[in-house]
């Protein structure tokens, strides 16, 4: 996938990961780049790319809320 559209992916998923989590963009992209997912959506091996942005959210949300749980339990 081209950068650009890459990168014009990641900003949907950022502003519908802000809205979910009612806080600013620049949060929810600090959120973004600290996941596996995001890991995996900029590598084409995974097919991520593929995917609507709102499965992506998904996932990021899924991901979140189990490393959450896993810090909390500790």
């Amino acid at each position: 996938m081209k950068d650009y559209l890459l990168w014009r992916k990641m900003a949907r998923i950022t502003a519908i990961l802000a809205k979910r989590m009612g806080t600013v963009p620049e949060e929810a992209l600090a959120l973004l780049y600290g996941t596996e997912t995001c890991a995996r959506l900029h590598s084409p091996e995974y097919g991520l790319q593929t995917m609507s942005d709102a499965y992506i959210a998904d996932e990021i949300m899924t991901e979140l809320s189990k490393n959450k749980d896993k810090t909390t339990i500790n």
